[in-house]
């Protein structure tokens, strides 16, 4: 089996094939060497350490300070604070991606070094740069998979993508509440400030990329811009910008022997940006697949994908059609506001698998409807 990627998607399937069979051959490549930094919010939220626990790696973020709290501000500044159901961490990639491809090393995986420039079928096999052959191959190497563009999979439309800026600030050791503030302007947009525990904090901004290109202004003025007005008491540091591809609700899972993983997959959050859980259990999914099933994977890998994350997926695609609007956001928060319940489900959606029940469904839209019929009377 070969796995092209070293981040959380690749290192967790790696990790699955010989947890699965410890026998087995598996070989991780990646164009970097590790550690290596990533743009990413660094949020590691309870559905990721349940996929740690589930690879054999329960303690790998036990010297990480838990994030308990959460404050949401919606577009129109309805603004609800909670303690979080389970609570999240912010490790930065730099460190959380080295410590999985050593754990996977750890467990038996080779790991290389290689940047990948072509890929062939032939006789039950894939070679990859005419030296690297497999049964099997995880394309887990992210936003613009160079493996999904050789097999000439369709790559992620530009109205699924998003582009978002990240950087590191400084804060009081003894603030430990996450933050996400939505911007109307440009939406959906939104800023967020993740502390890491150490007087650190991991902040950014992101937006859709069409909105983006539709202000006619450098992408670095506005994303910059915009972080520094919704955060203006963290001035931010080493700030780089990423694309993100967003869920479709029904992604590609891949082509023939070759499974996609994570960004690659585009098993991005439509609602939040967020990629870690679905990258480990995506990954996870695609080594199971790859390794006891090796001579047909695909239909394993999609079966599996579809159990874990059909309804969630279907979900944040119909959910995302209706955050179209701010107002439906404003909406849901308020009703968050004035129901723990609610705030732990959206929760449970926007950094898990969670779906939204009919009935809670109907009272953010009933919600939502009145709002916006008390605005067009009043004008």
């Amino acid at each position: 089996m070969l796995v092209v990627g070293g981040g959380p998607a690749g290192a967790a399937a790696a990790l699955r094939a010989k947890q699965l069979r410890p026998e087995a051959s598996v070989l991780l490549v990646d164009r970097d060497d590790f550690p290596r930094d990533k743009a990413c919010g660094d949020g590691i939220a309870a559905h990721g350490r349940d996929e740690l626990d589930l690879l054999g790696l329960p303690g790998l973020l036990d010297d990480y300070r838990p994030t308990r709290r959460l404050s949401v501000v919606s577009p129109g500044g309805v603004r609800v604070s909670a303690t979080v159901a389970r609570p999240n961490h912010v490790v930065p990639r730099m460190v959380f991606d080295a410590r999985l491809v050593e754990a996977a090393r750890e467990r038996g995986v080779e790991v290389r070094r290689h940047r990948v420039r072509a890929l062939t079928a032939r006789d039950g096999l894939l070679t990859v740069d005419d030296t690297l052959t497999a049964r099997a191959v995880v394309a887990a190497d992210g936003a613009y998979s160079v493996v999904r563009r050789l097999l000439g999979a369709r790559q992620t439309p530009d109205r699924h993508i998003a582009i978002a800026v990240r950087g590191y600030a400084d804060l009081p050791d003894d603030d430990d509440a996450q933050l996400i503030a939505m911007q109307r302007a440009g939406w959906p947009a939104y800023a967020w400030a993740f502390p890491i525990g150490d007087g650190t904090a991991n902040v950014g901004f992101g937006m859709l990329l069409r909105h983006l290109r539709a202000t006619g202004l450098p992408g670095r003025q506005v994303l910059h811009g915009r972080l520094a007005e919704l955060l203006p008491h963290l001035p931010a540091r080493d700030l780089r910008a990423h694309h993100l591809p967003l869920s479709p609700g029904r992604p590609r899972a891949g082509v023939g022997r070759v499974l996609f993983a994570g960004d690659a997959a585009s098993l991005i959050n439509p609602l939040t940006g967020e990629g870690i859980y679905y990258a480990l259990l995506s990954g996870r999914l695609a080594g199971e697949a790859a390794v006891t099933a090796s001579a047909d994977p695909l239909p394993v890998y999609r079966r599996g994908l579809r159990a874990a994350l059909g309804r969630h997926l279907r979900t944040t695609d119909v959910l995302a059609r209706a955050a179209q609007s701010p107002g439906f956001i404003d909406a849901a928060i308020a009703t968050a506001a004035r129901r723990p319940e609610v705030f732990d489900l959206l929760v449970e959606v926007g950094l898990g698998a969670g779906t939204v029940p009919v009935p809670l469904a109907a009272a953010v839209v009933s919600r939502w409807a009145r709002t916006e019929l008390s605005t067009a009377f009043s004008r």
